[in-house]
């Protein structure tokens, strides 16, 4: 009997990935709680197994007394010399009790008591397994759709799909396979409660880490991303190696890197620029695939003034403002934007002191705000998924 516990204990073990010092105590604690049922107290009882054999022991011990008025803590001097004739009054004596004199509600409670630190022990494990994954990307299994809701199987747990989560229009399957973000873990009665997304904005950063070595291992860092899940995400990337390009490591040969990444997020186009610690650099470099002339930017302010030639105003300005928008969110900086000839018109060039010539040239100057003025508009380099 003792043997098939210790084998019942490293299987448990081993499934469930807990302790059996946990389970031993567990059932240390259930025949303690046995006893208290048993006889109404167990101040003075002590339960030992051994970890290899499985032998238990229950000892209560008795107080050596001329006449018992507590049975529970007291035992007889008459009783104790039976044991050993030493035994005097005041003596402790260590009585073995047995645990087949335990009624049957004593029994049942001390397995209930086992039952439930198995299940307290095993969802302390499950959320402690997914607290250290909040924040990061899994591969899970739709399961169903509730109400507009979606449950996302992630192996011995359960995780929900909130509609607010989820990319508007992106219908899922049950038992399709889809990688999601995981955005909070909370501890309940009932196990760890696991929010995860498909819109927030780390998933892309997740993604890549996973696909671009150089990004897992740091030499590529992701420092800004901006993204409208769904239809199109701008991240900015440097290198800390000179001799790696930050942006044709994270597109990869032929594009396989980010096209994975696309693929994964169902055809949402990714632009890849280059990070510049001169945020009229940075502007310009996010506001790509658009050409600049030149970029005002003020860094007490937060805000920038970028004109950009004249058949290419709607392209800086994107569908809906969406390219203008994204690059305003990943430079932290308010972005106005003027064509070429609306800054003619309005004086810009003059109030920026730039000297504007017909031929498309124009000379550097000395100022308090920072500026990038491009003679041939090249641009940043740059990558939509398609």
């Amino acid at each position: 009997m003792n043997k098939e516990l210790i084998e019942a204990l490293d299987l448990l073990e081993k499934e469930k990935n807990i302790s059996k010092t946990t389970l031993l105590e567990a059932i240390e604690n259930s025949l303690l709680t046995a006893c208290k049922n048993h006889f109404g107290k167990a101040d003075n009882v002590k339960v030992t197994i051994d970890p290899e054999t499985g032998d238990f022991s229950v000892i209560a011990s008795k107080e050596v007394v001329e006449e018992v008025e507590d049975p529970v803590l007291q035992i007889s001097l008459a009783e104790a010399k039976m044991k050993d004739p030493r035994y005097e009054i005041g003596d402790t004596v260590p009585v073995p009790i047995e645990s087949k004199s335990f009624g049957r509600i004593a029994t049942q409670n001390a397995k209930n008591v086992i039952l439930q630190k198995i299940r307290e022990e095993e969802r302390s494990m499950q959320f402690n397994e997914w607290y250290r994954k909040e924040k990061d990307v899994v591969t899970g299994i739709v399961q169903r759709y509730l109400g507009r809701n979606v449950s996302v199987n992630l192996g011995r747990v359960d995780a929900i799909l909130n509609e607010s989560e989820m990319v508007k229009g992106e219908v899922f399957r049950p038992t399709e396979r889809i990688k999601v973000f995981v955005l909070e873990v909370k501890d309940t009665p009932k196990g760890p409660r696991i929010s995860v997304s498909r819109t927030h904005p780390d998933l892309v950063k997740r993604l890549f880490e996973e696909e671009v070595t150089e990004v897992r291992d740091g030499t590529v860092e992701i420092k800004a991303i901006a993204r409208e899940a769904g239809s199109r995400t701008k991240m900015a990337v440097t290198s800390h190696d000179a001799n790696v390009d930050p942006v044709g490591a994270c597109v990869g040969l032929n594009g396989a890197r980010v096209n994975s990444v696309v693929n994964e997020l169902r055809g949402e186009k990714i632009d890849i620029i280059t990070w510049d610690e001169n945020p009229a650099f940075l502007i310009e470099n996010a506001l790509s695939p658009a050409k600049v002339i030149c970029v005002v930017a003020d860094e007490e302010v937060r805000e920038a003034q970028v004109i950009v030639p004249d058949y290419q105003l709607s392209l800086a300005i994107g569908k809906e403002g969406q390219n203008a928008r994204l690059a305003a969110r990943l430079t932290g900086y308010k972005i106005d934007i003027k064509s070429e000839t609306q800054a003619r018109e309005m004086g810009l060039f003059e109030q920026m002191g730039i000297d504007y010539q017909e031929e498309g040239v124009y000379d550097e100057f000395e100022t308090d705000f920072e500026v990038s003025a491009s003679n041939d508009y090249q641009n940043t380099d740059y990558y939509d998924g398609q």
